[in-house]
Parts: structure tokens; sequence; C-alpha cells
């Protein structure tokens, strides 16, 4: 291996003794690989085992934890005990050659369809339509936000019970716990909505139920991270200064660590704060000295790997590029990182082992992934 990678290559311990390999990440993608039950499949176990190869931590795609939570169709199931064998098998896969594995649970609520939810309503913090869906969601009653709540809980339980080594809670991209902390979503007038602390109270109790449950149930360290997206382009949204009170509330949870979910590690605030560094790096600045932070966004190559981790960020996630190469990991240790591949060709899919319903949003999609002219 090139001696200038090796920054990203030295182990990782954190606070509660679990340690990584190396500073690298497998950021949390949905693949669409599930059964229609939500439990694992053969290609599922086989697209995680390669993925994971090589990396310090693999996050999975999310999991949803009740059962009107679910968004595409495909996803992975922590609904019930039943599911716990398998998840087992997913954490074995996942943990195969050394990486430490983390179970994503979330919940969609009005990003969920009613195709894909069992019985067809779709619920949110507030009756606030998905963008061009048409579809309006219910606002949840008090009842339903604690049992939600208590889902969370539970799936995180059925994580410790299935052998993984985390779980992140998902706080980001539009899904449930981000419409409780929008004020586009969040329209309430109770003590889950209105002034930005009342918003920020729905992601809060769900942490104190997570580490509640693996407090109870985890009989070795076990990681609790939460990963967030920083702002909305909507208006009123999430703003830059919204996010980071959220972020100083979370580090104050004492969490393991919490991840920032960008397209662009080095993209800029829209609005809320002035400081014309990025995001990432201001987040750092904030909470990196009581709890770590993992960057991730259009980072493919080693070099631009080793220019993120330079910025203070002790972990380093890459999404497309481990489905887009999942040797990376593995050629940078071979002192071979000109062979990483860092675009798509459209002959890629059966060689790459992704799913359709994947497949179709990468070529669908502009610009998401870079394709090569054939």
């Amino acid at each position: 291996m090139n001696p200038k990678y090796q920054p990203l290559m030295e182990s990782f311990r954190f606070k509660n003794g679990v340690e990584t390999n190396n500073r690298i990440v497998l950021a949390p993608m949905t693949i669409s690989y599930s059964r229609q039950d939500g439990t694992v499949s053969d290609e599922l176990l086989a697209y995680y085992e390669s993925r994971s190869s090589g990396v310090g931590m693999a996050v999975t795609g999310s999991a949803f934890v009740a059962p009107g939570g679910k968004v595409f169709g495909g996803e992975l199931a922590a609904d019930r005990d039943d599911k716990i064998p398998s998840l087992q098998r997913l954490a074995a896969a996942m943990k195969k050659r050394g990486a430490k594995a983390v179970l994503q649970i979330f919940h969609g609520g009005r990003e969920s369809s009613p195709e894909a939810v069992t019985s067809g309503e779709i619920v949110s913090a507030s009756a606030v339509a998905k963008e061009g869906s048409g579809v309006i969601p219910r606002a949840l009653e008090e009842r339903e936000i604690e049992e939600i709540i208590r889902a969370f809980g539970a799936g995180a339980r059925r994580a410790v019970e299935a052998g993984f080594d985390g779980v992140e809670i998902h706080g980001a991209n539009r899904f449930l716990i981000q419409q409780f902390f929008s004020p586009y979503t969040n329209r309430r007038d109770d003590r889950w909505g209105g002034s930005l602390e009342n918003r920020m109270a729905f992601p809060l109790a769900v942490v104190d139920e997570v580490q509640k449950a693996v407090a109870e149930h985890a009989e070795r360290p076990f990681l609790v991270g939460y990963r967030f997206s920083p702002e909305e382009e909507m208006t009123p949204g999430i703003t830059m200064a919204d996010t980071l009170q959220l972020a100083d509330a979370l580090a104050n949870k004492s969490l393991d660590y919490l991840h920032v979910s960008l397209m662009d590690f080095w993209s800029k605030p829209r609005r809320g704060v002035t400081d014309p560094r990025s995001r990432m790096e201001i987040i750092h600045e904030l909470v990196g000295s009581r709890v770590p932070v993992i960057g991730v966004g259009a980072i493919r190559t080693p070099d631009e790997a080793l220019e993120a981790l330079r910025s203070g960020v002790p972990l380093i996630a890459l999404g497309r590029e481990l489905i887009m190469d999942p040797d990376w990991v593995e050629k940078l240790m071979r002192g071979k990182e000109n062979e990483i591949r860092t675009e798509l060709t459209l002959n890629d899919q059966e060689r790459l082992g992704i799913a359709d319903p994947l497949w179709q949003r990468i070529i669908q999609t502009p610009g998401w992934f870079p394709i090569a002219n054939p």
C-alpha cells in the first residue's frame, strides 16, 4: 500500500470500546433486495458480504421498525421478533471479513407509499402531503407517537439479539424523524411541535428509547449512532442553524457517533449561518470533541477520502463508490488504487449484483451516479 494512505487504514476506537479495523464506512443505501416480507434474500446477503469486505464498519440500508413505515418495498424488516433469524443471517454476512455491522432503523412517515404499507394509510407529524404525490398523510395521535418511539427501541433490541454491533437511527432523508424536526412537515401545536425545542422532542425521545433498550439487552459494547440531513431546500424548512442546535443536543446524549447525510462532503450551508466553511467542518467543530462524526458525499478516490479525513472528521463513509467497486478497500491496501472504478457502464448490473429497483433509479436519475458513455 502507498504509505500516504496509511491514515485511512488506521484503526478507530469508539468511546464504548468498539474498534474498527480502519476509517472507511459502508454508507447506508436502500438496495431493494429483501423479500416482500422484509426478510433477507440470498442476493441481499451476497451484496452486503461483498460491500462489507475490507471496510471498518458497514451500515445497512434502512430497516423499518413498524409495518406502517415501509417506503419502497424490498426494505429490511426489524418490526417483529420473527425477523430476528433473518437479521442474524445478515449480521453474520456483514461481519464475515472483519467489519463491524450496524443496522439502520427507520420509519418512512409521509415518504411511505400506500402500496408498500399494509394498511394503505400514510402517517406523519402533520397532514402535509409529499410533493407530487397527492397523498395527504394523517397526523399521528399522541398514543401512536409513543408506540412508534417504543418500536424504535424494540428494533434496537432485535439488532442486539441478531448479533449486530450497533444501530443507526435514521433521522435523515425526509423520513419520519426528520418530518418531526422540520417546520415544513411539522405543523403541530402540542408538545411534539411548534418551537424548535418541541420539534426536537421526537428525535430525542427515539434516542432515549433506543439507548434504554441497548442498556437493557446488550451484554457487550454496542454502538448507537444517529444520521441527519443538515438542511432542507423548502421554506419553511430545516436550516443550518436548526441543525446545529439538534447536533448539539444529540452530542449531549452520549451517542457513539453522528452521521451527516450529504451528497457532497464539501457542500456549504444554504442559510441559517454565515460561516463560509463546509457543513461537515462546521458540525465537526461543534460536536467533534464530544462525539465522532462520520462524513460522506461524492468521495470516490483514496485521495478524496484522505482529503476528507484531513478535515478532522475521523470516519469516512462511501456509498455510491462501494456500489461501483466493492473491492475499493482491497485495491487500496494492495497498492492498486489506480484500478479503482469510479464510474458505471450500462452493462454492470449483473456483474455488480445490483437489484432491478436500484438499477432503474441509478440509470433514471441523471447525475446521481457517473455512467460512462457506451
